[in-house]
């Protein structure tokens, strides 16, 4: 079976086609990876590649309670903890920048930081933090171009500090509602400038970015998450989201990134994604095409047969069965997770099983 052979992405050598989807799990101990986290990965290492929770590259980018950073001496000392765990176990681990923007509370970051987005456009919803419970989510400063500029700069200070801290590569948020895909997302980005309204200026933050982290540390250590049409965080699809995404392949050709990661969450209730965008999508991306959402080993395989995608991303039963490659292999029945501890703090729900 396809899934379980080994396999490269870009130069780097993984054991099999199987990737661990990031996952916020925060437990992270103020914002700095810990002991807990190195044996979670650790647990998890027999995935050919692991993508990291989502990581913020500044205090501005952090938003939910206890997740980690990798802006400080003591996040990169902390993660090189879970590198050498990862890497000790035969692994691959690449970290997941997440600049959360408008999905934040101010109570969950530190003084002097601040909440920005594109626009100054509230999420609708509520947000846990630690000392006041459930909030609403904080209304975003406007970003300027000053603003803008001093982002970009810290994803690719981010991804020097990753390398520092022993990661293979770095995989950039551009999904699910963060700061990336709120330039996207006409939701969330109402703009009038160079950096909103037509699909050029709507992709040229990601772009920026990305050819800030290349420049940073080289383009084949460098993948991207896209969520098209996807339903978190507020964001909504619009008639010109094919051509963006499109667009946004191309540019992405002539940086020369490593993989794209191209997330489906119709099966956790948001629209479908095309297949004709899909297939779009690999065959005009050069690098490697890593698929996600609600697959099982049977429709991973045929995937990879028929050469829709390269990789294949597991999440949640991840979380549950830190032996999923074995049991996929097997045909082991999976473990079922609890949802009641995917985010608190501890051992319980997270090295446990």
């Amino acid at each position: 079976m396809t899934l379980f052979t080994a396999t490269t992405l870009g130069k780097l050598p993984l054991k099999n086609h199987i990737v661990m989807a990031p996952l916020t799990r925060s437990r992270a101990t103020g914002n700095v990876p810990n002991e807990l986290m190195v044996e979670y990965y650790r647990q998890r290492a027999t995935a050919g590649l692991i993508i990291t929770e989502g990581t913020s590259p500044s205090p501005n980018g952090l938003g939910y309670a206890r997740i980690p950073g990798i802006y400080s001496a003591a996040q990169i000392q902390g993660w090189h903890a879970v590198t050498d765990a990862v890497h000790q176990a035969g692994g691959k681990i690449f970290v997941q920048l997440m600049h959360c923007g408008r999905v934040s509370q101010a109570i969950n970051m530190p003084a002097a930081s601040e909440v920005l987005a594109p626009s100054a456009v509230q999420l609708d919803g509520e947000i846990w933090t630690d000392s006041a419970a459930m909030q609403t989510y904080s209304v975003p400063r406007e970003m300027t171009e000053a603003d803008i500029a001093h982002a970009i700069a810290e994803y690719a200070t981010a991804c020097k500090n990753a390398i520092a801290a022993g990661f293979d590569g770095v995989e950039l948020h551009g999904a699910n509602g963060y700061l990336i895909d709120q330039f996207f997302n006409t939701a969330s980005n109402q703009r009038t400038d160079q950096w909103g309204g037509k699909i050029e200026n709507r992709i040229r933050f990601a772009v920026a970015v990305a050819k800030a982290a290349a420049a940073a540390i080289g383009a084949d250590k460098i993948g991207m998450r896209i969520s098209p049409y996807g339903a978190f965080n507020g964001t909504v699809a619009d008639a010109e989201m094919d051509a963006m995404y499109e667009s946004l392949i191309v540019e992405l050709n002539d940086i020369g990134l490593a993989y794209i990661h191209v997330v489906d969450h119709q099966a956790m209730g948001a629209p479908e994604v095309s297949k004709t965008l899909k297939a779009t999508l690999r065959k005009t991306f050069k690098g490697a095409y890593i698929m996600s959402g609600g697959y099982d080993a049977a429709r991973a395989n045929e995937d990879l047969n028929a050469n829709r995608g390269d990789l294949v991303a597991f999440g949640r039963p991840f979380i549950s069965n830190p032996d999923l490659v074995q049991k996929l292999q097997n045909g082991t029945a999976l473990t079922a997770y609890d949802m009641s501890t995917f985010y608190t703090p501890g051992e319980t729900g997270y090295t446990d099983y």
